[in-house]
């Protein structure tokens, strides 16, 4: 009797034992698939995360990138800046310059003009009203010319001087005298009739040019001889027959074109250093 109910006993721990061991082996199991699960959730949210670092890796890479060229932009872009800025400093300098340089011409070309005005006035002031039939005085740019009829001033037929123009010539010496910073050119012109060779007053004389050059030179003569104009202001020169006023058609164009101009400027020298006494840029 006690020995079957032991038997019995033990085998209902054994069936006992035996269901609580197949319950644990499911809950492992349960436990097992679920840190699996876990497991591979974690290595899938592992491999996505570090394809997002990957990309933004290469993404904060290209922003460096992207960056070092923008630097490298501006900074070109600064120094072309600063560059343009000293050329353009340089040109407003520049044209501050020539404005001066301008500014400096212009007062000296005033002066001149004044000063060419002054004389012209000063010169037609002295000459009667007969004289001046006779005389034509102008300014053109910048330069005074004293046109002198050549029957007013030659005796017919010859280069001597008359008597008659005594008076006019020592006027336009008074006002050569006067402004002792010109030069002046004697210039001799003709009509274009030949000379007439056979005639004494004309002896040697081959041709105008001859004719224009030896009047011009008898009006310098008489200048530096008795008035006493400096002879290193004057020049004498002759053009012939061939720097006609007007036509020689007629008889009155070629009264015109039989002319002595005696032509006043600034000596050359001078008026280039008035030009080159440029004010200093300030």
């Amino acid at each position: 009797m006690n020995k079957s109910v032991f038997i019995i006993s033990l085998s209902a721990v054994l069936f006992m034992s035996s269901c609580a061991s197949k319950k644990d082996l499911e809950n492992c199991q349960n436990e097992n698939r679920e840190l699996t699960r876990n497991y591979q959730d974690a290595k899938e949210q592992l491999a996505a995360n570090k394809a997002r670092i990957s990309s933004l890796e290469d993404q904060l890479a290209q922003q460096k990138k992207d960056y070092a060229a923008l630097q490298s932009s501006l900074d070109k872009s600064l120094s072309n800046a600063s560059q343009n800025n000293v050329s353009i400093e340089k040109l407003v300098d520049q044209i501050n310059e020539s404005n001066q340089y301008i500014r400096h011409l212009v007062e000296v070309k005033s002066k001149s003009d004044s000063l060419n005005m002054v004389l012209t006035n000063n010169l037609t002031r002295s000459l009667s009203k007969e004289e001046m039939k006779e005389v034509d005085v102008q300014v053109l740019k910048g330069v005074v010319y004293i046109s002198l009829a050549d029957n007013m001033l030659y005796k017919s037929g010859s280069y001597e001087i008359n008597d008659r123009a005594a008076e006019t010539l020592s006027k336009i010496a008074k006002i050569i005298k006067d402004y002792k910073d010109y030069d002046v050119l004697i210039e001799g012109n003709t009509d274009d009739v030949p000379v007439n060779s056979a005639a004494a007053s004309m002896k040697n004389i081959r041709n105008n040019w001859d004719l224009s050059c030896l009047r011009a030179s008898s009006v310098v003569q008489a200048l530096q001889n008795e008035y006493g104009v400096d002879p290193k202001r004057l020049t004498a020169g002759g053009r012939g027959e061939y720097n006609p006023l007007t036509s020689n058609n007629t008889e009155v164009g070629k009264q015109r074109n039989r002319r002595t101009q005696i032509i006043i400027t600034p000596k050359l020298d001078q008026f280039m250093d008035l030009i080159d006494k440029a004010p200093d840029a300030e």
